[in-house]
């Protein structure tokens, strides 16, 4: 495997990582605030769409034809992070496969070090190549598919990758409390 199709796989089990969170929930548990930021399921998949689409058309001079459905709103910064109410969950994955077949496209065209320029970004780093892209996405989306383990185990208790994921202990619930006090109790003895 070549190092284009290393990173293009890395990038695409991120994706489907973050948006397989969404998962079994239904319409409030994707769009509640989980954080005191606001930060909710359905928002971080919401911004990743649009990050993926800017990141692999507007910097690769890419025009794939195709506006994203999206509200945002010009007063609110955080407004790529949020759902509003009349934005239905299958326009935002709609949205999410088109940007995704966006950046498939872009990688499939492109080689690891065609250059782009990422216009948002500061003059002195907005030269790149689209491997420093794929890189700085896959940082990205995994990142926010971090975030997305932590707000659906807060939602409904589902930890790792996917229900049944091997890499997680699979105790019952007495047993994670057990674990969770021993872990509690440690922090409070490192702080004494």
């Amino acid at each position: 495997m070549d190092d284009k199709q290393m990173l293009h796989d890395t990038l695409r089990s991120a994706r489907d990582d973050l948006v397989g969170k969404l998962d079994g929930l239904g319409e409030y548990d994707v769009r509640r605030p989980m954080t005191p930021t606001g930060t909710s399921l359905l928002g971080l998949v919401k911004h990743v769409a649009g990050v993926t689409y800017g990141y692999f058309s507007a910097s690769f001079g890419r025009d794939p034809g195709i506006a994203l459905p999206v509200t945002y709103d010009d007063d609110d910064p955080e407004a790529d992070l949020w759902v509003l109410a009349t934005e239905p969950r299958a326009q935002i994955l709609e949205m999410y496969t088109v940007a995704n077949r966006v950046a498939d496209e872009t990688i499939a065209a492109l080689d690891l070090d065609s250059p782009g320029q990422v216009p948002w970004w500061a003059p002195d780093k907005r030269d790149v190549t689209l491997g420093r892209v794929m890189a700085h996405l896959i940082a990205e989306i995994a990142r926010h598919a971090g975030h997305a383990d932590i707000l659906r185990e807060l939602i409904d208790g589902q930890a790792g990758r996917w229900p049944g994921d091997p890499s997680i202990g699979h105790w019952t619930p007495e047993e994670w409390a057990t674990h969770r006090a021993d872990v509690e109790r440690a922090a409070h003895e490192a702080a004494r």
